[in-house]
């Protein structure tokens, strides 16, 4: 590759604007068990938690690739521009847990054709909702 730039992205961050916020983070946090890195807080309602993630990838996809995860991931349901997606343990648990908390489920758990996969990969819910 030409012209790489002598410093590489050493974190992603993903900021996203919840209208319940201690919804959300109890969702993230204690349904999905992100652990809290910090809590801040500036007065009033401007408050942030940063939740780790473990590992992250960032996937540019063209609208066609789009479609096709829709479909393997999806069964064809449409997704919005940014999909959130989590390498769990055991899916058809945290499905479970993430149902019980409120989640709408896309696709119930299976086996998904992932080619950069090192174990089977299985699809699970959609955290809107």
């Amino acid at each position: 590759m030409e012209n790489q730039p002598t410093q590489r992205v050493r974190q992603l961050r993903v900021v996203v604007e919840a209208t319940d916020y201690d919804d959300a983070v109890r969702f993230f946090r204690d349904v999905l068990g992100m652990t809290e890195e910090a809590a801040l807080a500036d007065g009033g309602d401007d408050r942030v938690a940063i939740l780790d993630a473990g590992r992250a990838t960032l996937e540019i996809a063209s609208p066609a690739h789009r479609r096709a995860i829709d479909e393997v991931e999806a069964g064809g349901r449409p997704s919005t521009r940014i999909r959130l997606a989590f390498e769990v343990d055991d899916s058809a648990a945290m499905t479970d847990r993430a149902r019980r908390a409120g989640a709408g489920v896309v696709a119930e758990p299976g086996p998904v054709a992932n080619p950069r996969a090192t174990k089977p990969v299985s699809r699970t819910c959609d955290a809107r909702r």
